[in-house]
């Protein structure tokens, strides 16, 4: 089980002057479903050329006055992060992985020219988050509370260069299902757009990669499909995202391929656990390119018979059907495979402590 490291950095607890009455909050929370519904409070950390991180605050969710010209708003110097906190059967709090998170956050910081946030003051940033809003997490099976932390540029300037003043925040969501058509497996649309290039930010959490793809997820949807399925830029053939999650593809003889992290796809969490689970079954994993004409081949031909996405939002999501312009085709029965229900039973155990943790993954709030 992971520990807490010791943060370098004090905050400042702010009383909250007006918390929901505890009626609303289990109204709310009753059926939150994903990224709609907020808690009470927020975690600040102000970072500057002078002072470096201070102002550390646990305060009221509020609203962020912002300058007009503030760099964020016309440079788009933006980061963020997501992860899950867990109740467990004892009554007590968990975080998956969160120094994996802490580590992703700042290799997004050093490719976007910003100010990296020691590990074990993320970490702690996003306890105290936890902590402050402990009474929000959803009664609804598999509830947990999705962890928003996120920084941004506020210098104001109108000038091409790294800002010099920063905000750190994290914010805290109810969650319920992130899909919602309620589908066994869901169905995606096979993109024209690109989502990344060699040498750009696919591999930095940016909100800039995420803006990028609205409009082919607006396409997939009025398609009548879940979710978009990226390719390579140079090519247009290599496999690469599933909007913004991770993909696997699961073979008759019991392998799996997942593209690899080539600099234009996230080095997913979620993906580098399932991983290992995998390879403890004894499962060949295979980090290589694979094409979309190749997935279609081998979905006819009964050799593919799984694929799943997966991230920390829908943890593990089975993929059923294929569509696109040149493409059309159903894996396995269209539905949730075995291999891929299992993988996602051990991982969600482990991340609930219904299962022991020997690579110390959980780290327990209290």
């Amino acid at each position: 089980m992971a520990t807490l490291a010791e943060n370098p950095i004090a905050f400042e607890t702010l009383a909250h002057p007006a918390p929901t009455p505890a009626d609303l909050r289990e109204a709310r929370i009753a059926e939150p479903g994903f990224g709609t519904v907020f808690t009470d409070h927020m975690v600040s950390i102000d970072w500057d050329e002078v002072h470096g991180w201070h102002n550390a605050k646990v305060g009221p969710l509020e609203a962020i006055p912002l300058h007009p010209a503030s760099s964020v708003l016309h440079y788009a110097q933006e980061i963020f992060e997501g992860l899950k906190a867990y109740r467990l059967d004892d009554g007590s709090m968990a975080l998956f992985r969160p120094e994996e998170n802490a580590r992703r956050f700042n290799a997004s910081a050093h490719r976007l020219a910003m100010p990296e946030l020691p590990e074990e003051t993320f970490v702690e940033a996003v306890r105290l988050a936890v902590e402050a809003d402990k009474d929000w997490f959803p009664p609804v099976d598999g509830g947990s509370l999705y962890i928003r932390p996120f920084m941004f540029a506020t210098e104001h300037f109108l000038g091409v260069r790294p800002a010099k003043n920063y905000k750190f925040l994290v914010i805290c969501s109810p969650a319920g299902n992130y899909f919602k058509s309620g589908a066994p497996a869901v169905s995606v649309w096979v993109s024209d757009y690109t989502r990344a290039a060699p040498g750009g930010t696919g591999a930095a959490k940016c909100g800039g990669n995420y803006a990028a793809s609205l409009v082919p997820t607006k396409e997939a949807f009025a398609l009548h499909h879940d979710q978009t399925v990226f390719l390579d830029a140079a090519e247009h053939k290599w496999i690469e995202e599933l909007g913004g999650m991770n993909l696997f593809f699961v073979f008759d003889d019991g392998s799996m391929i997942t593209p690899p992290l080539s600099g234009t796809i996230l080095p997913g969490i979620t993906r580098d656990s399932l991983i290992t689970l995998a390879r403890e079954e004894g499962l060949a994993v295979r980090e290589e390119r694979y094409s979309i004409d190749q997935w279609q081949a081998d979905a006819a031909s009964g050799h593919l018979v799984e694929t799943f996405a997966c991230g920390t939002a829908a943890v593990v999501t089975p993929v059923g059907t294929v569509a696109g312009r040149e493409h059309n085709f159903t894996i396995g029965t269209g539905g949730p495979g075995q291999l891929t229900g299992r993988l996602k039973q051990r991982l969600v155990d482990i991340q609930r402590g219904q299962a022991p943790d020997p690579h110390g993954w959980v780290m327990k709030l209290d």
